[in-house]
């Protein structure tokens, strides 16, 4: 089952990325160190980095129930910041979200995740899970917010490029399982 390429929450849009958003994208969060310092991919040095991601956004649209979103001011139509799905299974994926920093404590990321985990559910996943860095509070109180657990049997070790390239470090891993699937991963 293919998740929607768009959704409205009360404040939001999310919507499948176009390749004409990679100036907007680039310039309003993928570019900043700030904005960029705890996620698990490099901070975009060129609108050609964003242009890559978005030729990867639309290449797991095709291959996967859903892929990466955009998240958009339902008032404005800016764009605030991204999130959405990272499949491993076709029942098991990973999220994450990303805010440009005007869009900070504002309830958005609790917003957004609160719609990828009803997607999560329509399209029938079994398991969505989220790695975090432990010094991110405030990434892990929106995946407690929105029902994760820490998985304390998980300990991954990934690579956070933006703070210590080439390094990798023990994540956090916050995990939910969706009942009544008939899925198991």
């Amino acid at each position: 089952m293919k998740a929607p390429i768009r959704l409205e929450t009360t404040r939001l849009i999310l919507r499948q990325p176009l390749m004409s958003d990679a100036v907007e994208v680039f310039e309003r969060y993928a570019s900043n160190a700030e904005v960029t310092k705890f996620l698990g991919w490099p901070r975009h040095q060129s609108v050609r980095d964003t242009e890559a991601f978005l030729n990867f956004s639309a290449k797991e649209w095709d291959q996967w129930p859903a892929g990466p979103y955009l998240i958009v001011s339902r008032t404005d139509g800016h764009l605030l910041g991204g999130t959405g799905f990272g499949f491993q299974t076709p029942y098991a994926a990973m999220t994450g979200y990303v805010l440009a920093k005007e869009a900070w404590g504002k309830g958005f990321a609790t917003e957004a995740l609160t719609a990828i985990v009803g997607v999560a559910n329509r399209i029938r996943l079994s398991r969505l899970f989220a790695l975090c860095h432990p010094e991110h509070r405030p990434s892990r109180r929106v995946l407690e917010k929105c029902g994760f657990v820490r998985d304390e049997m998980s300990k991954p070790t990934v690579e956070f490029p933006n703070l210590s390239p080439g390094v990798r470090q023990e994540a956090l891993c916050y995990a939910l399982a969706f009942t009544g699937t008939n899925n198991a991963d």
